[in-house]
């Protein structure tokens, strides 16, 4: 079966009400659903296309749509409307067997009542108001995890809740048949970057496979010296790159061996039908490089990335830019590396020894060539920059033991205080909310991973609306974070998760 783009992905729209009311207001219903259907379609920068299904009256074309829904690769979710009273004991099957995330949208298809005219034709004929209330209960009562949204759908608040609901889909649908190719094991020693493989397919549907590096390199090897050249010729149009970097350069074989790596990686993963891979500085096999702009440049394209082994956060990567999609912006592996304590002027300075995603990128990246003290190779080729300020958020995923947690930061990317002409990589320098000091205690109390996901594109909200359609812990830093509250919701969580088992 084709997977569909991001562009032919859909939400189906569903409209609940019952064959009480007779032909004519049924009639009525399914006109006002499709109207209300278009003003969702029509909205500007909409994620997903939104399509119209047909009004259901009973429990068996409930359950038929949810099942086709659950096996339509195009649908990533589902929004429901009880436009009328719609029984909710008929809902019980189709919800129970549905797979696909799930937006209650609470509204109707007026917005001013007609005081003057009202009557009980009007009456019965838009009776959202306690429809969905029919329909909230039996959705609390099976436990279907959802997203609720009310307001008339002209309202702009209601329509950002819901294209926050399905960029959160989008990421949601992206796990569900993630495949990440992992080169090498993780670092030695390293603790956060482990995590239980067989969990992660089953939670998030994410498979996770090791491939000896020596495979990597043998496609590595395969590549054409024509086809690297052209791509190493496009690095330098593309990027501000110096002259030991150009063509008669004296760096110049590196930059066409960095090519090599690009090529040969996106040869791989390609024909292995991957979309996220990790690397390891402490095995590289033959490679004469640590992947240095061949990730940055996977990355730019999509690509999930997590260093060191860290398939979490590489899945984690390939989902957030899914979500991204479309948005101003751009998504990166960062880790924090280093703090500026001087009171009232705290930043945090993240970076890495190569890889992070130019999509984030202040201006036009260089393309520079450096040694780097570890893994004893030659000097690999990077894109350098400095991050492009804006309100952005941290996220990463951590396997706690008996669960997965997000821990998520809100920040203010800032430009560096000073240049930094010695530091010959790529990095962010960001403000963290509410203040460093606390942002940090709290991080460290929720044993948040130090590799992470920044995003410029994707907010606080689409995370949260992830974290449930996945059923999986989010704790969330922001402004309002208070440490000792913070610690209670840790504890209240602990205790949530294990009686309800259901991670």
């Amino acid at each position: 079966m084709t997977t569909p783009t991001t562009a032919e992905r859909e939400v189906w729209f569903l409209t609940g009400s019952q064959g009480l009311y007779g032909e004519e207001t049924l009639r009525q219903v399914a006109e006002q659903s499709r109207e209300i259907c278009g003003e969702l379609a029509k909205a500007a920068h909409s994620p997903a296309r939104v399509v119209w299904k047909p009004v259901v009256t009973d429990a068996s074309a409930i359950t038929e749509v949810m099942l086709a829904a659950n096996s339509a690769p195009g649908c990533v979710g589902l929004i429901t409307w009880m436009h009328t009273f719609s029984p909710a004991k008929m809902w019980i099957a189709g919800l129970d067997l549905l797979r696909k995330p799930l937006l209650h949208l609470h509204t109707q298809a007026h917005r001013e009542l007609p005081w003057s005219t009202i009557d009980m034709d009007f009456m019965n004929l838009n009776q959202a108001a306690h429809g969905d209330r029919e329909f909230g209960y039996i959705q609390s009562r099976i436990g279907v995890a959802r997203k609720t949204v009310a307001g008339h759908v002209s309202d702009p608040a209601v329509i950002h809740g819901i294209h926050a609901w399905m960029r959160a889909a989008l990421g949601h649908d992206a796990l569900r048949t993630l495949r990440v190719a992992r080169f090498g094991d993780n670092m030695r020693d390293v603790a956060v970057t482990e995590g239980d493989k067989v969990e992660a397919q089953l939670r998030f549907g994410v498979s996770v496979n090791t491939y000896a590096v020596n495979d990597l390199v043998e496609a590595v090897d395969a590549i054409e010296e024509t086809a690297a050249s052209e791509l190493a010729a496009e690095y330098t149009r593309l990027y501000r790159t110096g002259r030991d970097l150009a063509v008669g350069g004296a760096r110049h074989d590196a930059l066409r061996y960095a090519a090599r790596v690009e090529l040969g990686l996106r040869a791989f993963l390609g024909t292995g039908g991957f979309r996220a891979f990790t690397t390891n500085f402490e095995d590289l096999g033959g490679l004469r490089q640590l992947p240095g702009i061949a990730v940055q440049r996977l990355m730019a394209d999509g690509y999930g990335f997590g260093a060191e082994g860290d398939w979490k956060t590489s899945a984690l990567l390939h989902a957030v830019k899914r979500m991204g999609t479309g948005r101003p912006g751009g998504s990166s592996f960062m880790e924090d590396y280093t703090y500026h304590l001087v009171p009232g002027q705290e930043v945090i300075l993240g970076a890495h020894m190569l890889e992070i995603c130019p999509t984030i990128a202040a201006r036009r990246p260089s393309c520079e060539i450096h040694p780097l003290s570890i893994g004893g190779r030659e000097d690999p080729v990077r894109l350098v920059f400095d991050t492009r300020p804006g309100p952005a958020v941290v996220v990463g995923l951590a396997d706690v033991g008996d669960r997965f947690r997000l821990v998520a930061n809100q920040i203010e990317v800032v430009a560096p205080a000073e240049p930094l002409p010695a530091l010959p990589v790529a990095r962010a320098v960001w403000r963290p909310e509410p203040d460093l000091r606390t942002s940090a205690e709290a991080w460290l109390t929720a044993g948040g991973p130090h590799h992470t996901v920044l995003s410029t594109a994707v907010g606080a909200e689409e995370l949260a609306d992830l974290a449930d359609m996945l059923r999986t812990e989010l704790l969330l830093i922001d402004e309002a974070t208070e440490v000792r509250q913070f610690t209670k919701e840790i504890r209240w969580n602990q205790a949530y998760y294990r009686l309800t088992g259901r991670l």
